[in-house]
């Protein structure tokens, strides 16, 4: 039984032992965990990245009834009463939409109406015109008749006293007169006549011109595909697409589009912070997020000059349009695209993460070897930043802040190598001989000057 006890104690005392030992010699522990990475060489792209979408370099547009045609019927709205999916497959003369016909329909009847009204009234004017002129003819016989009895008369009075010859031979003037004049008078009510046939006839055969256009304006509104390709439907000014229930316009009539697929471009748009690093023949890196492992490589080829407000947002930005270099049959307009546009390609330079990198006043700085190393830093991109003096290729650099970093002396670079990276205007704030005191290190908030990645203070 002692044995046993005896064996016991010892093992505790082992297990003591170890422990004691493993607390002796363990490495102390900092709040955060320690990653440290090194200082790389190398290439350096400086980029801007930006959400995009596809859509066709060129496209034949899908046309309702046309403007001069509508607006002659006086239509200036046409809803869309029907229209096949967005992304359809059509062949040449393939239906695509239907309009909306109650308006029109009502315009046809009111000229059924009218038509018939003009009809009547070209009857009635041209059987008061028959009457008129026949009466006139009858007219012309008799007074044709009355010359010839005068005649009679005044042949016969060769044989009778002087006055009664002429009384016969005034009666036989008169008569002439009569049937001049009435001749005369049928010569004007024939052209008169003329006139108001030509007048109904013209206006009859007006508002039937007008029936007609109004009849193929009817079939204009059945949309039928120019060619072959895949319908997209056409966007209004605020973005929203054309699809039943939307509205086309006299003056703008675009039901939907054919485009190119084998052209395409991404169209983006750009904060008015970083259009100016963007130009025109920049090189851009295009993925689609409907097929994330597909690459495809575009230029950019136009950059608003003007920029515009973003809609539900005070930011200002400014429109993208890349090409894309490469044909895909996957690519569909209206997909999403990341796009990264390379502004600049530095061919070697020292860099490190941007988060690596911290901030005491006016100076930056480093974590490395035990010490903060002051550096000079250039340009950045989204991850990281060129490192222009104060440290070399392969230096081990700590991402993670110690737990007292004002423990850690500052190493300043010489002055000169300080001025030799100012701009000229520029005048050094770095007093060498000056040593920050603690107060000034733990000076309200900068207690460990790190750095924000996404601060104003970021280096161009």
């Amino acid at each position: 039984m002692k044995s046993r006890k005896k064996i016991y104690l010892s093992i505790a005392a082992i297990l003591a032992l170890i422990l004691i030992t493993w607390y002796a010699t363990r490495p102390e522990l900092e709040s955060g965990a320690v990653i440290e990475t090194t200082v790389k060489k190398g290439p350096f792209i400086i980029s801007v990245t930006t959400t995009g979408e596809l859509e066709a370099k060129s496209s034949e547009k899908i046309f309702g009834p046309s403007p001069s045609s509508l607006r002659e019927a006086r239509l200036w709205q046409l809803k869309i009463d029907d229209i096949i999916p967005d992304g359809s497959i059509v062949d040449s003369g393939d239906y695509v939409a239907r309009l909306d016909r109650t308006e029109l329909t009502n315009k046809i009847k009111d000229q059924e109406i009218d038509i018939e009204q003009y009809q009547n009234n070209f009857i009635k004017t041209q059987l008061d015109t028959t009457m008129e002129l026949r009466a006139a003819r009858n007219e012309l016989v008799n007074l044709r008749y009355a010359m010839e009895e005068a005649q009679i008369a005044v042949d016969q009075s060769i044989y009778e006293p002087p006055a009664t010859q002429r009384q016969v031979q005034i009666e036989l003037d008169r008569a002439q007169r009569s049937l001049d004049q009435a001749e005369r008078n049928y010569s004007l009510k024939y052209e008169k006549a003329v006139a108001n046939m030509s007048e109904v006839a013209t206006a009859l055969r007006k508002k039937q011109a007008e029936y007609e256009k109004l009849i193929a304006l009817n079939a204009e509104f059945t949309i039928r595909a120019p060619k072959s390709g895949m319908v997209v439907y056409q966007r209004d000014y605020d973005g929203k697409k054309r699809g039943v229930g939307a509205t086309i316009s006299a003056w703008e009539n675009v039901v939907a589009t054919l485009p190119n697929l084998r052209e395409m471009i991404t169209k983006t748009y750009i904060n008015e912070i970083d259009i100016s690093k963007v130009k025109t023949g920049q090189r851009v890196e295009i993925g689609v997020d409907a097929f994330p492992e597909k690459k495809f490589t575009g230029e950019v080829i136009e950059v608003a000059n003007i920029g515009e407000q973003m809609r539900n947002s005070n930011a200002k930005v400014f429109e993208v349009k890349i090409e894309v270099n490469e044909y895909d049959s996957i690519l569909r307009p209206a997909m999403t695209t990341k796009n990264i546009i390379i502004t600049e390609e530095i061919e070697e330079a020292l860099y490190i993460p941007l988060e690596a990198i911290h901030n005491l006043d006016s100076i930056q700085f480093v974590f490395t070897g035990g010490k903060r190393q002051q550096v000079i830093a250039g340009k950045s991109n989204e991850n990281e930043i060129i490192i222009l003096a104060g440290l070399n290729e392969g230096d081990k650099i700590r991402l993670s802040i110690p737990d007292k970093p004002e423990s850690y002396r500052l190493n300043r670079l010489d002055p000169e190598v300080i001025a030799a990276f100012e701009k000229p205007q520029q005048k050094t704030a770095v007093e060498p001989e000056h040593q920050p005191t603690p107060a000034e290190q733990k000076r309200p908030g900068d207690k460990t000057g790190r750095r924000g990645t996404g601060g104003a203070n970021r280096p161009n």
